[in-house]
């Protein structure tokens, strides 16, 4: 994509962080939707968990990338904060994709990249799933079916519509990685549960780079997978880090302690995933760090 003027909502999260940085290093444009008051003359002020949004802010955008939404694994799925997680994530995706519908045809953007997660799919054990696999049961797959749907009104008037569905980011900065490398560092890491449950990683480095291709690439629209190609287990990637870090990982987690301590989350943690990026691949991305080695070590670096 040629320098653009791109809006992004969810810019302060991990991936949006880079996202941001990554356009900006390159000369585009962003406008960074943010929840309080303004503080830079890059930010403008939305309710997402209201469904508000001006659509003058989004006329003549170039991209609109949401990845906005409170953390999944932030805390116990109460009621309260599964609600918290549903209406951050379906209202303002709703609100953007209304607000686009909403312009005149020759003032709406190009592209509109959504987020949403490999959360999708559910439980899928051992079994190898692709973005052709359908929804699986339960909380995440429910939400995840529901924040994409909410993106219909964009895709209607004509927007080409991806969904980014990602899988577990490797980063020191936050998300799943950004809770293990400090146990590991400590020599308290090891696997959670049995550990034969597949994790299906991705590279901060590959995560960005995967959105700003999708972002450019016009004949690309519907879910994709961003994850490496290779899933691997939760005991494969204890014994990596602990190589990696130098460290021993000999403690373990019991499932019983997880479910008691997680509660409901406890599931997904636990939970196997062995996801693969068919539509990424297919497409001619190419991922920097493919192995979960080199994406803790990318990381690391």
């Amino acid at each position: 994509m040629d320098q653009s003027r791109i809006v992004v909502a969810g810019s302060s999260g991990l991936i949006g962080a880079a996202l941001v940085r990554s356009l900006v290093a390159d000369g585009h444009e962003v406008v960074r939707l943010v929840r309080r008051a303004p503080r830079a003359a890059d930010e403008v002020r939305w309710d997402p968990d209201g469904g508000e949004v001006a659509a003058a802010v989004l006329a003549g955008c170039d991209a609109v990338v949401n990845l906005a939404g409170a953390n999944v694994g932030a805390r116990r799925w109460t009621e309260a904060y599964k609600e918290s997680l549903r209406r951050g994530r379906v209202r303002g995706t709703g609100a953007l994709a209304s607000a686009m519908a909403a312009l005149k045809p020759g003032e709406r953007p190009r592209v509109f990249v959504n987020g949403s997660a490999i959360g999708y799919y559910g439980e899928t054990g051992e079994e190898i799933v692709d973005e052709s696999s359908p929804p699986g049961e339960g909380f995440l797959p429910e939400l995840c079916v529901e924040w994409e749907a909410a993106a219909a009104p964009a895709r209607e008037a004509g927007v080409r519509t991806v969904f980014v569905r990602t899988g577990l980011v490797v980063a020191r900065e936050g998300g799943a990685w950004g809770r293990l490398f400090p146990l590991f560092k400590a020599g308290l890491g090891g696997r959670l549960g049995d550990g034969r449950q597949f994790w299906s990683f991705v590279s901060l480095h590959d995560e960005v780079a995967a959105i700003r291709f999708l972002l450019d690439a016009e004949e690309l629209s519907g879910p994709f997978n961003v994850t490496a190609p290779e899933p691997v287990t939760n005991r494969e990637i204890s014994a990596t880090m602990g190589r990696v870090l130098h460290r021993p990982t000999l403690f373990q987690v019991p499932a019983p302690v997880l479910r008691t301590v997680l509660g409901e989350m406890a599931g997904d943690v636990l939970g196997s995933q062995r996801v693969v990026p068919a539509r990424l691949l297919e497409s001619g991305f190419t991922f920097a760090f493919p192995d979960v080695e080199g994406a803790i070590r990318a990381a690391l670096n």
